[in-house]
């Protein structure tokens, strides 16, 4: 079930961190036109705020220290994709487990019903 969580948590993360960069690139492509940009962003939980983007020269991400965003921002992608390409192919292994166990135990009930149809046949003869 970690799996699962996990790969759920990177599903939901990818188009999070793909949607920062969209808006890291939008910020830097409209750069320089002397044009404010008029953005709703989501505060908290159901809170939308309005803010005013001005000509700036940086944009500020909260990643705890000094870096660039947009740098940070594609080495998680890329990070959080190998991280979700390598859950899959585990989970894809445990399934394949999951399906030889599954056939090992009903063939060894398949044997036992058969040996103790052999048994009861021996009894049943030297009755």
């Amino acid at each position: 079930m970690k799996l699962l969580a996990q790969q759920r948590d990177l599903q939901a993360k990818i188009p999070d961190i793909e949607k920062c960069l969209d808006v890291v690139a939008t910020l830097q492509a409209r750069k320089g036109i002397g044009e404010a940009l008029i953005a709703d962003f989501e505060v908290s939980e159901g809170i939308y705020s309005q803010t005013r983007f001005e000509d700036n020269d940086s944009v500020c991400v909260w990643l705890g220290s000094k870096c660039h965003a947009t740098s940070v921002l594609k080495k998680n992608l890329e990070n959080a994709k190998a991280s979700l390409e390598v859950l899959l192919t585990d989970l894809q292994f445990l399934r394949d487990q999951v399906t030889i166990t599954q056939v090992t135990i009903a063939r060894l009930y398949n044997w036992d019903v058969h040996q103790r149809r052999i048994r009861q046949a021996a009894v049943t003869a030297s009755s």
